[in-house]
């Protein structure tokens, strides 16, 4: 086959489709590099399966892991990890523009498109600026994150360990991956050993914050100097709902947890960082630190709840996004007040709007409740434990309640699938297989249904 034929033949891929493989080789690349002997802390090969479920909780910036980060994997496979997070925390296409731009080759609209549906972006047009904004902030924030953090780590872990440190838990903590190294003071033990240290707590919630608003979101607060009344419609939705949900989420869990073992010991104001800090990497980043095993069923839903939700649209999070949510809640308020359209903001939304939130909304209520039944009923455990694990892999959060690391092979594969659907979104993968509908203008005739 010419080179003139596989050009062709990749143009006729649908551009959603072409996002998915994009991504599906990355992992794939990053699967044979993590079972690599070099990769493991100890020179041995990495089973296949282990290594791709590594590769593809990295890439889809998860941080479910079968293996501690530190104690298993070499500097080499830190590395890898850390470069599929930042890969995936951004989107492979925006890493395409920016090496395309270094070379100085014209981008066609084809790879502008993708661009587009890579990072949810309003349109095509100065979609290249944009993308050279989002690698230049996201290298501005991770730095000042990585410094300040360093901060910490330095002097207590020395130069060269505490800089890697600091890199390695600022580009994760932005990407809302939720992989981390405090596995050198113990294994598995996530950011548990800096609970009480409100200095890190609040650099790492500021970095999942900035991380989880959306790229669109940043581009608009710079624009309009952060002046909120200045802001478009999108921004200022992401705004209220991510800050209620992150209200919402502090109070509920410190209530839960009041009367439960999770905080037993700790002082009133203590409490509050910790259910402040997962609060926030609740919604996508993953970091706990507190023992989640010992929190209360309660606090457990609410937080399947969060890891449902996610973060904003065009962000390094996952989840079914915030103004999903928000679309849901106002179409709830537009019945009540008996309005024939949902408003927000002094703004009428098209009726598509609803049907989108609709859509990912019962995909993803049915694909982790499906997930959840068939690993509990295989693995015989707990379905709370179970609908835990299938929360924060399809909301791409990385949390677990001990689970993850016995996981049988079956059951990581269903794991492993609903990170790559949580982190491309349901939108994306539904028109990546879709088929032209030549009847698509057609229409039935009227019927009426009966509902409620």
């Amino acid at each position: 086959m010419t080179l003139q034929k596989i050009k062709n033949e990749i143009k006729s891929i649908p551009p959603m489709r072409l996002i998915l493989l994009g991504y599906l080789f990355i992992i794939f690349l990053g699967t044979v590099l993590l079972s690599l002997p070099i990769a493991s802390s100890i020179g041995k090969f990495t089973d296949f399966s282990d290594a791709f479920f590594t590769a593809t909780s990295a890439t889809c910036v998860t941080g479910l892991i079968r293996f501690d980060t530190y104690t298993h994997w070499s500097f080499f496979g830190q590395f890898v990890i850390l470069a599929l997070i930042q890969i995936g925390g951004l989107g492979f296409m925006t890493w395409v523009i920016s090496v395309i731009t270094l070379t100085k080759k014209k981008i066609g609209f084809n790879t502008r498109f993708l661009m587009q549906n890579s990072i949810s972006a309003p349109q095509v047009g100065g979609i290249i600026g944009l993308a050279k904004k989002i690698f230049k902030y996201t290298v501005i924030v991770e730095g000042i994150g990585a410094l300040m953090l360093g901060l910490y780590f330095v002097p207590r872990l020395g130069v060269i360990r505490g800089i890697w440190f600091s890199i390695f838990h600022s580009i994760s903590a932005f990407c809302n991956a939720g992989f981390d190294l405090m596995g050198y003071y113990k294994p598995f033990s996530s950011l548990t050993t800096v609970a009480d240290n409100a200095y890190v707590n609040i650099i790492i919630i500021a970095l999942i914050v900035v991380g989880g608003l959306g790229f669109i979101v940043w581009m608009d607060l710079l624009k309009n100097k952060f002046n909120f009344k200045k802001l478009g419609l999108h921004s200022r939705v992401v705004l209220i709902f991510s800050l209620s949900l992150i209200i919402i989420g502090t109070v509920g869990l410190f209530v839960f947890e009041l009367g439960g073992d999770c905080y037993k010991d700790s002082s009133l104001g203590n409490k509050f960082l910790k259910s402040l800090f997962q609060s926030v990497s609740t919604r996508t980043a993953g970091m706990n630190s507190v023992d989640l095993s010992t929190m209360t069923d309660s606090s457990k839903f609410l937080m399947i709840i969060l890891m449902l939700i996610g973060g904003s649209p065009g962000s390094t999070a996952g989840g079914m996004k915030t103004t999903t949510f928000a679309v849901l809640i106002m179409s709830v308020q537009a019945i009540f007040k008996r309005k024939q359209s949902i408003e927000i903001m002094r703004r009428r939304l098209d009726q598509s709007a609803l049907q989108s939130a609709a859509c990912i909304f019962i995909t993803y209520l049915l694909l982790m409740t499906g997930s959840g039944m068939i690993i509990s009923a295989i693995e015989g455990i707990p379905i709370l434990s179970a609908l835990f694990e299938t929360g924060s892999a399809i909301g791409t959060v990385g949390m677990s309640l001990g689970v993850t690391t016995s996981l049988g092979l079956i059951s990581k594969l269903i794991i492993s699938g609903l990170m790559i659907f949580g982190r491309l979104g349901s939108i994306t993968l539904l028109l990546a297989f879709s088929i032209d509908d030549r009847h698509a203008n057609f229409k039935y005739p009227l019927g009426k249904l009966q509902i409620g």
